[in-house]
């Protein structure tokens, strides 16, 4: 959807999830939170019955999720953990759903392996395909995650799996769930679905391990201090999401880092995600001239028709920028040359937050493997 400027107040329904509603908006609202309390009520008895019937992996098992919809730096945060856990000698698999993809979700799916994409963006779901680009170890999907995991584990000594977007996948049991915040986001208005940006209470943060609060640096924290209180019943880490380079696509597939020279460049910005504003606020950091946006649907399947609307608006720009996830299905696109770029983020953490985070893990291993091993000499 073509429009010359993102609005902060997108006509969609997370209008009404602002804190501060407006007068007009409260009548539809009003709606939306008699649906919450059914929704809360699912949720409810969906947790009770697979506290009851979970089951467990055969590896290390870390969940990265989140309690909102929207982007709170789930995959980014994933692709971070895995290669520190490589880093550390572990072998690591990544294990997602695969939003959008294709194929049915509930087979699972061998996406990557060493580097290598084994199936099309379509068939693996934008996320996992993207992972792939940059991430050596395997990446599986599959709509149950033991499925995928149980793959992951038929093609090798396996380590530690990490789940992208698995808080709420409580039919398999987790050694280490790490639940993501985002400082600029926070919980909205703090209301569960339709009227509100929450999958889960607050109270749910009590599951956790540990909270990361995600900062993006595109604004002041909207995280309230009753609602830090809560968080920091838990160890609480903090992280940093910010734009390391551009991708530039060179020939079949390879993409290649560039400098991130947008200062004064006119740039067209194309997107398919659940809540955009801080791309369009890490592009405008970057002092680029935010000339036209294409917005589309998150995990936005791209047509023809959207490529050539793309290159008529391209006329007055320099470049186009898009997200790695976007870049992973726009690429089959013929772009003009050297036009098409991503935007290429980096997760950095404190040495004492990383060091610690290491410790929570490599601690629930070292549990597991003693448990184990008590287990096979009874």
């Amino acid at each position: 959807m073509p429009i010359n400027e993102p609005s902060p107040n997108r006509p969609r329904i997370e209008r009404l999830w602002q804190r501060d509603l407006p007068a007009q908006l409260l009548p539809a609202w009003v709606g939306l939170a008699a649906a919450a309390g059914f929704y809360r009520v699912g949720v409810s008895a969906r947790h009770l019955y697979w506290r009851m019937m979970k089951r467990q992996a055969p590896v290390l098992t870390v969940s990265v999720g989140n309690l909102t919809v929207g982007g709170t730096g789930k995959t980014p945060f994933t692709l971070f953990l895995a290669r520190r856990l490589q880093s550390r000698g572990l072998r690591v698999g990544i294990v997602s759903r695969g939003y959008g993809r294709t194929q049915s979700e509930t087979r699972a799916e061998l996406v990557a392996d060493g580097g290598s994409l084994k199936v099309s963006p379509e068939e693996a779901g934008d996320e996992p395909a993207m992972m792939a680009k940059m991430f050596t170890g395997p990446i599986a999907v599959a709509r149950r995650r033991i499925d995928a995991i149980e793959l992951l584990s038929k093609l090798g000594p396996l380590d530690a799996a990490i789940l992208d977007d698995g808080f709420q996948h409580e039919r398999l049991s987790r050694d280490v769930d790490l639940l993501l915040v985002s400082n600029e986001r926070g919980f909205g208005n703090g209301w569960m679905l339709p009227a509100g940006p929450m999958r889960e209470p607050i109270r749910a943060v009590t599951r956790a391990d540990a909270i990361v609060v995600m900062d993006s640096g595109t604004g002041a924290s909207a995280i309230q201090p009753s609602q830090m209180k809560k968080l920091t019943a838990c160890k609480v880490f903090h992280a940093s999401v910010r734009p390391r380079a551009l991708l530039l696509v060179i020939e079949n597939g390879v993409w290649r880092e560039t400098p991130l020279g947008l200062a004064g460049r006119r740039v067209l910005a194309v997107c398919g995600l659940a809540d955009p504003t801080a791309f369009y606020s890490m592009l405008r950091e970057l002092d680029a001239d935010l000339i036209g946006v294409f917005e589309y649907p998150d995990h936005h399947a791209y047509t023809n028709a959207d490529w050539q609307a793309m290159v008529n608006a391209m006329r007055d720009t320099d470049m186009v920028i898009t997200t790695e996830k976007d870049l992973i299905k726009l690429e089959r696109f013929p772009f003009p040359r050297d036009s098409l770029y991503a935007l290429r983020l980096e997760v950095t953490m404190d040495v004492t937050d990383m060091h610690a985070l290491d410790e929570l893990i490599l601690g629930r291993m070292k549990t597991a493997a003693t448990a184990a091993d008590a287990q096979q000499k009874k």
